[in-house]
C-alpha cells in the first residue's frame, strides 16, 4: 500500500509503518501522526497535530481540523445511498453518484469503531464514543453515544 506523489505531507508528520498504509491525493497537516492500515482518499484534509489510529478509512469529502484524534477503526463515509452499479448494471463512476461532505472541528475525539455517516458536522471539542454510529451533526463539546449517536454530556464539564 503505497503513499502517492500526490500526498501534501506538513511539517514532521509521522508515518509509523508507510508501507501499511493507503495515502492518496490527501493533504496532511504539520506534526500529525498516522498508524498503520489507514487509508485516506484523494481531497481530504487533515489538520495539524491530529493523531489517526490504525485501521481507520478516511474518504473523499472529509476534512479534520487542527488536534483532533481519530480512534482506531474509525470509518467515515460520503454516500448515503452506495451502489456498485447503475440501474442499467454498469459500474458506476464519479458522474453516477453525489459525494457528501463531512467537517470534523478542531480539537474533537472520535472513539474507536466509531462509524460517521456523511453531510455532517462533528462540532469543536465533541466526543464521539467507541462503537458510536453518527447519523446527525453533534453540536461543539457535546459528548455522544450509541447507535444512532445521542448526546449524554458536555465535554467542558466532564
Amino acid at each position: 500500500m503505497p503513499i502517492a506523489s500526490s500526498v501534501t505531507l506538513g511539517r514532521d508528520v509521522v508515518i509509523f509503518h508507510e508501507n501499511l498504509v493507503n495515502l492518496y491525493g490527501c493533504q496532511i497537516g504539520d506534526e500529525s501522526r498516522v498508524g498503520a492500515f489507514v487509508e485516506i482518499q484523494r481531497g481530504v484534509v487533515i489538520g495539524r497535530r491530529c493523531k489517526i489510529s490504525s485501521h481507520s478509512f478516511i474518504c473523499e469529502g472529509v476534512e479534520i481540523e487542527d488536534e483532533v484524534f481519530v480512534g482506531h477503526g474509525v470509518m467515515f463515509t460520503n454516500d448515503r445511498v452506495p451502489r456498485a452499479t447503475t440501474e442499467e448494471g454498469q459500474l458506476q463512476g464519479d458522474a453516477d453518484w453525489k459525494l457528501l461532505q463531512t467537517h470534523v472541528g478542531r480539537r474533537a475525539s472520535i472513539g474507536s469503531n466509531a462509524t460517521i455517516l456523511p453531510n455532517l458536522t462533528i462540532g469543536e471539542g465533541a466526543l464521539v464514543g467507541a462503537g458510536a454510529v453518527v447519523t446527525r451533526d453533534v453540536p461543539a463539546f457535546a459528548i455522544v453515544i450509541g447507535s444512532p449517536a445521542r448526546v449524554v454530556g458536555d465535554t467542558r464539564s466532564s
